[in-house]
């Protein structure tokens, strides 16, 4: 069966049988990488294993003064074969052909004869590596390739649940096989490499756990549909959004709700930071007519619960999709060593054991080294192949919709679709802890919950585009690993084989790139993608976005390609519950604006530039560097109410010239800067202020859809900041590509705005006294020692506060390219 599928791998890709570990070229100048989760996973913890999270942790204080030799002593090699990282130690495995070499990091060096030699050590690994954490996430997974309504698979995981799929799950899940052969030879080499795959899990698990049982394609493609759900997909919230209009209609009138409503959901923004030139165009907001569109009444929205009388589980309040991840490009013309570089990763959590881990693997037609994970057979996820390297950062697209179904014949669970009343399906998904798991669905899919619309009451459901079709993108790491990538056009077609939303970023030797993937929907004309559909049958998807309306580009005309999980190009709107991405500000910003100071006499950049503007930024606050600036213009020349409220403002201000940092240098538990403490007691209270004369009482409804911030030890991506730069922009008169339509502090009266930004710093004031102690505000300081990192179930490390990549980070440049 191996011989046959290795003359397979032949005749579709044109492998040479060469030696595998023959020698090879070096292409790249630099090629470093971290991972601070490390590549050990048994339980307890070996001693090593937090190895890479110390060299991780002691980048951290170096702030903006990252030099050539703390990159390197910070960082690995991640060069083919062992390298600087040897000795390396040899593993046996019963197949021919194939050597498994460890070096001092635990990490998998590869060396096979065959190429299903490299794609079975691959699954052997998976099982050695990370067989107790994917032991926890293969049933679990499944909760999202079906997805079960208002329970995510990460909350089962990490909550140590256990799922038990029924025979309906596993038929529904088993369909994935269809969506692969649907993409001709590559899907086909695609179920051929997951069941070489499976025979590497498998004659693991027979060696040293007997008792499991066998892996199989179900659990593969459950895996893949586990990435899907955190990190790959972006909507589906359109109900919470459509109640909370309604709330606002009811209260400012209809015309006046819409405008609030428009301003919030940031859908569209010309002066939003991006990453590539040009514009794509998607998901308009309809101008004539929303007849497709339904508004359910406030606070009318139930969320069903597929639990059937088990304990009541978290529903969409604990959404736990990621809005993480950096990557910093410099151009070759910008570039001080006239090459292109590139710092990178993406943002996962802190997990022992983590979700990826590494391989370097050397077999004929498989040539990469860097990270990969259970849902990839055998292929690269992020890192490098011989001469480019790849990363990625959640793109958080629209691929879900809520729908309105229209209820008929007197009953919950029948509704009118294309003229005709029809009965929904009941799914019997299996169990939950013991607890049977059953909802009900629609042509469109899962019913989530119950609504009225004036009074009436309505089911919603919803639709994802990528559903059924998770495995699919793999043929993305296919072509990453095979030698089908090969310069940015290759890249482009490689990366739109994913029905995943990613931006997909790409450097070698003369070009750096972006792609933005996923399967698309292109929505009906009278359809308002930030709420919800009518589903009736007239307003379906009318097909989807095609590859050249994806966001796109190289080498941008600023020398910089920047991202941070805000929109990549202008024109493409943010999906409905993604009200951060279009922002006129954005925690980018303090890349941008490190990147801007860390530039030479010549006005290029070199690796340590760019890697000092990215550890700078991860413990930044992004309140110090863009909403400070606008409070002290806001606040210039009206008297404070209080002595402290000055002093207050004045440490906000001290703290933002000293760089906005929130380390903790001597090590005291504590921030260094008096100023975060004013600002960590003082924000809600200033967002409250300047948004209450519009908001009223939706001001925490408002806040369970876009957070007023999303505080360390979190991401800073959520946060009312980006409110109040456009509203007090507006207020000072200041020029914007694209202001509020309507005022919110002091409803546009520059001393009212005033008045009340001044009283919620001077109440903050009280309040902080209390907890210091002392009424100085030059006295207090904010725990350092509450934000710092720790790894999740297993605790390997305590770390400083960081907001950098965690799942994988480079360092790269390369000097040349194959022929």
């Amino acid at each position: 069966m191996r011989r046959l599928l290795s003359v397979f791998a032949v005749l579709v890709f044109g492998f040479t049988m060469q030696a595998a570990n023959a020698s090879a070229k070096e292409y790249a100048a630099t090629s470093l990488n971290i991972i601070p989760s490390g590549q050990w996973g048994s339980i307890p913890a070996p001693a090593g294993a937090d190895s890479q999270a110390l060299m991780y942790d002691a980048l951290t204080p170096l702030f903006n003064n990252v030099t050539f030799s703390d990159i390197k002593q910070n960082f690995k090699s991640q060069g083919f074969g062992v390298g600087p990282d040897g000795p390396g130690t040899n593993e046996p495995v019963p197949y021919d052909g194939v050597t498994i070499t460890r070096d001092k990091y635990n990490v998998p060096h590869v060396d096979s004869t065959t190429y299903d030699g490299g794609i079975w050590a691959a699954g052997w690994i998976a099982q050695e590596d990370r067989g107790i954490l994917l032991a926890q996430v293969r049933y679990n997974a499944r909760i999202a390739a079906i997805d079960v309504p208002n329970i995510t698979a990460y909350s089962a995981i990490l909550g140590l649940d256990s799922f038990v799929p029924s025979a309906e799950t596993e038929e529904v899940v088993a369909q994935q096989t269809e969506a692969l052969l649907a993409k001709g030879s590559d899907g086909e080499q695609a179920l051929a490499d997951i069941d070489t795959f499976l025979e590497g899990m498998n004659a693991y698990l027979a060696a040293n756990s007997p008792g499991t049982a066998p892996w199989t394609r179900n659990d593969i493609y459950a895996i893949n549909a586990f990435k899907d759900q955190f990190l790959g997909e972006g909507g589906g919230d359109e109900a919470r959004r459509s109640q909370f209009l309604d709330g606002l209609q009811d209260r400012l009138g209809v015309k006046n709700g819409w405008k609030v409503f428009d301003d919030l959901a940031q859908n569209k923004n010309n002066g939003s930071p991006t990453s590539v030139d040009g514009k794509f165009p998607y998901m308009p907001i309809p101008q004539n007519g929303r007849a497709g569109t339904v508004i359910i009444d406030h606070d009318s929205y139930d969320e069903f619960d597929p639990v059937v009388g088990g304990a009541p589980m978290p529903l969409s309040g604990s959404d736990p999709r990621t809005n993480s991840s950096n990557t910093l490009m410099v151009t070759k013309k910008k570039s001080a060593t006239n090459k292109p570089l590139m710092v990178g990763g993406p943002q996962i959590g802190y997990n022992y054991p983590s979700f990826m881990w590494e391989i370097d693997m050397n077999a004929p037609g498989l040539k990469w080294t860097g990270s990969t994970s259970a849902f990839a057979p055998g292929y690269l996820l992020i890192g490098r192949g011989e001469d480019f390297s790849n990363t990625l950062t959640s793109a958080s697209a629209d691929l879900i919709d809520q729908y309105a179904e229209t209820l008929c014949g007197g009953s919950d669970t029948m509704y009118r679709y294309k003229g005709q009343c029809l009965s929904m399906q009941e799914f019997n998904a299996g169990t939950l802890n013991g607890d049977p798991v059953k909802f009900m669905t629609t042509v469109h899919g899962p019913v989530t919950g119950y609504a009225t619309v004036d009074g009436t009451k309505v089911a919603i459901s919803s639709k994802r585009s990528s559903y059924g079709k998770d495995v699919v993108d793999i043929l993305f790491n296919q072509r990453l690993s095979n030698g089908s990538v090969t310069d940015v056009k290759s890249f482009y077609t490689a990366a739109n084989q994913s029905p995943q939303t990613f931006n997909s970023f790409y450097i070698d030797n003369k070009h750096i790139a972006m792609f933005t993937s996923g399967r698309l929907p292109i929505r009906h004309p009278q359809v308002d993608p930030r709420l919800l559909t009518k589903g009736t049958g007239q307003y379906e998807w009318q097909g989807f976005l095609d590859k050249a309306g994806h966001m796109q580009g190289m080498d941008p005309k600023s020398g910089l390609m920047v991202n941070w999980n805000q929109t990549a190009a202008h024109r493409f709107a943010a999906a409905d519950d993604s009200w951060g991405r279009n922002g006129s500000v954005a925690r980018v910003d303090m890349l941008n604006k490190q990147l801007k100071k860390n530039r030479n006499a010549n006005g290029k950049w070199n690796l340590p530039a760019i890697t000092s503007a990215m550890n700078s930024a991860a413990t930044q606050d992004v309140r110090a560097i863009v909403t400070v600036p606008l409070l002290r213009k806001l606040l210039n020349g009206s008297k404070p109410p209080t002595g402290q409220a000055g002093q207050m403002l004045k440490q906000m201000r001290y703290w933002t010239e000293k760089a906005g940092s929130r380390l903790d240098r001597n090590g005291d538990g504590l921030i260094d800067a008096p100023g975060a403490a004013s600002m960590d007691g003082a924000w809600d209270n200033i967002a409250n202020a300047f948004m209450k004369p519009q908001l009223g009482s939706q001001l925490d409804e408002l806040n369970s859809l876009f957070s007023r911030f999303d505080s360390p030890p979190g991401g800073q991506y959520n946060g009312w900041y980006q409110y109040f730069d456009r509203d007090i922009k507006r207020l000072l008169g200041k020029d914007q590509p694209k202001p509020f339509k309507k005022s919110y502090c002091g409803k546009g009266d520059l001393e009212a705005c005033q008045t009340a930004v001044w009283n919620a710093i001077a109440q903050s004031g009280q309040e902080l006294t209390s907890e210091y102690g002392t009424s100085d505000p030059s006295q207090w300081q904010a725990s350092a020692t509450a934000e710092e990192i720790t790894f999740s179930p297993i605790n390997i490390l305590t770390m400083a506060y960081t907001n950098r990549p965690s799942g994988y980070q480079q360092v790269v440049a390369y000097k040349s390219h194959k022929k």
